[in-house]
């Protein structure tokens, strides 16, 4: 997704810049730029490409000692949403005047209606997107105070946005704000930075500030001021951000995915930790804990997510509605705002975002605020928007995760998702014998990982056999559906293979008939016996047309291996938890069909860590 850095300081501005976009290359982009004030101007530099192609113009335009004397810089990888890839769409853009510079992650519905105004008034666009409207704008009302006409242009405009802006004839801050699009600011010793993704500020500062939606922050070299859009001062407190410059490294894994996938014993470890009270065969969370009389009057449980977030939701259903026996839909978060959902005040609304910016997400959730629904967040990001705006929420302690593909966020949403469900469940009818029976297996979670990660190797074999096929299906039943619809989408994302997931049962319906001599079917037999045995029928259902059966399935089962080509063993465990073994070894398997396609594995092409967009 695109991404924003600034930086206003005494240090080198271009290496600083540069330095922060390559903590965000992993989100993907398409072209990239920054823009410095000096010397009463600002130079822009912009590259169609990689983010090493705007380094080594960057050096050639600016001299170390050019680069000291600079006082302000603004950065920004693009993902396009108006106009291609090129150089004249790149941010940052320029105002009519070239005195003021901007960049922006978001998009602004009104921007046709704006531009149409502006060119009434003179201004001619040299790109086709949204943000150069904007930059328009804010110099359209430049009086030589780059925050007033920053405001004045912001409250002109309609969506998402997060933005930073510097003028050459105030080159001593940055101004930057937000709606729906996050942005943090770190105050450091010398310099303050600006970004939309904190790891970003790691390595400059503790000192952290997020952005709440509808405000604008002066950022100076040591101090920020914050304001809302009609000018009025804003108070803030300053907390300290935990170092993650450790965690960000590969520490001698070839690709971030795969010591992500690897991490998972310690995530989940950090997911459960403190949250199981075996005494009450419960578990504890203290944003659930605060309103238990609220939590016993609810009817339905409707979850809010998108991609993989939406699929760890499809495997928490099942433990809502077999534990805590409550009606539970899983929303996909994109539609629902737009088709008028009925809620109220006994409904409880879950919405799952691995980085909490997600912009349909925050849409589903402040609609199921203005409809009266109890609500609550699971995320990754502890000053993330969707946390602050849900008021209360259960943070995955995932730890930073790089790649694109998401792998060990997505198993610590399903087993908070587990817990959440245990809780409300011991709230109403579960007894206690049957919570206990499922804390124990949440509890043994990290050992069951730790035992399916050396399945890397099969995985790796499996995937040289079927690296070169053009379609796989991934077949799976009640809780083994969700992890073929995120097995699929992990190989789409990393390999760029045709996948699909579907109900076992569902091939019946269509899907069959894509079978020819070869296809990998890949099916989830480690499951219940009775399911087992109902997947068997569905896996001889397609190898009577050709199909090539992968299976994965519970260690020691000979019967289900029978009836396969190949297959992948993984420890046996209490079916709600299930999902989490099986899942690893798809994530495996996608990883190493990426490797042997020379995929660009942590950078899928056109795909985004954070998707700030509707």
């Amino acid at each position: 997704m695109s991404g924003i850095v600034g930086y206003v300081g005494k240090a080198n501005a271009p290496e600083i810049l540069v330095r922060g976009l390559r903590k965000l290359e992993p989100r993907s982009y398409d072209s990239a730029g920054m823009a410095i004030t000096e010397n009463g101007g600002i130079t822009v530099v912009k590259t169609l490409g990689t983010i090493a192609a705007l380094e080594k113009k960057a050096r050639a335009q600016w001299a170390p000692d050019r680069a000291r004397a600079a006082a302000a810089g603004i950065a920004h990888t693009r993902w396009a949403t108006h106009g291609n890839p090129s150089e004249a769409n790149a941010h940052p853009h320029l105002d009519a005047s070239g005195k003021i510079a901007l960049v922006h992650n978001g998009i602004l519905e009104n921007y046709r209606a704006l531009r149409s105004f502006l060119e009434s008034k003179g201004s001619r666009f040299v790109s086709e997107t949204d943000t150069e409207v904007l930059a328009h704008l804010v110099g359209w009302f430049y009086t030589n105070d780059i925050f007033q006409a920053v405001s004045e242009a912001l409250r002109r405009v309609i969506g998402a946005y997060g933005i930073a802006a510097v003028s050459a004839l105030e080159p001593d801050h940055i101004v930057t704000a937000q709606c729906g699009s996050s942005v943090s600011i770190g105050i450091g010793v010398g310099g303050s930075i600006v970004a939309s993704d904190t790891s970003v500020i790691a390595e400059h500062t503790q000192r952290i500030i997020s952005l709440d939606d509808n405000e604008v922050a002066i950022v100076r070299v040591d101090d920020v001021e914050v304001r809302n859009l009609g000018g009025i001062p804003v108070s803030r407190t300053v907390p300290e951000l935990d170092e993650v410059e450790e965690a960000v490294r590969k520490n001698g894994f070839a690709h971030f995915m795969l010591k992500e996938i690897h991490e998972q014993p310690e995530s989940i470890t950090d997911a459960i930790r403190g949250r199981i009270d075996f005494e009450n065969a419960t578990a504890v969370f203290s944003s659930m804990d605060a309103a238990p009389c609220k939590i016993s009057e609810l009817t339905r449980v409707v979850m809010l997510g998108c991609g993989t977030s939406r699929h760890a939701g499809l495997a928490g259903e099942y433990a809502f509605e077999e534990l805590a026996d409550i009606q539970t839909e899983v929303e996909q978060a994109s539609e629902f705002r737009y088709r008028n959902p009925i809620l109220d005040k006994h409904d409880f609304a879950i919405a799952i975002s691995q980085s909490g910016e997600t912009a349909d997400t925050l849409a589903a959730l402040r609609e199921a605020k203005l409809k009266g629904a109890f609500v609550t967040s699971i995320c990754n990001v502890v000053s993330s928007t969707l946390a602050r705006e849900a008021g209360r929420g259960v943070y995955l302690r995932a730890g930073p995760e790089i790649s694109v593909a998401s792998t060990k966020a997505f198993t610590s949403q399903v087993i908070v998702l587990l817990l959440m469900a245990l809780k409300l469940g011991r709230g109403r009818r579960l007894s206690r014998e049957r919570g206990l029976e499922l804390a124990n297996a949440i509890a043994s979670l990290p050992d069951i990982v730790r035992r399916t990660l050396p399945v890397n190797d099969v995985a790796k074999r499996i995937a040289q056999k079927i690296k070169d096929v053009e379609h796989i299906y991934f077949i799976g039943r009640g809780t083994m559906y969700p992890v073929a619809l995120e097995g699929a989408l992990k190989v789409k994302e990393t390999s760029y293979i045709h996948a699909e997931g579907y109900q076992a049962s569902e091939m019946r319906h269509g899907p069959i008939a894509m079978l020819a001599q070869g296809t990998p079917v890949i099916a989830l037999a480690c499951c219940d016996e009775a399911e087992r045995d109902k997947m068997i029928i569905n896996v001889e259902e397609c190898r009577s047309r050709g199909a090539y059966i992968i299976g994965v399935i519970n260690a020691g089962d000979t019967e289900a291996a029978r009836h396969m080509d190949e297959f992948i063993e993984i420890p046996a465990t209490h079916p709600l938890v299930a999902p989490i073994p099986a899942v690893i070894a798809l994530q495996l398997l996608a990883y190493h069909l990426a490797c042997l396609r020379n995929c660009e594995i942590d950078k899928p092409r056109s795909l985004s860590k954070s998707l700030t967009v509707e």
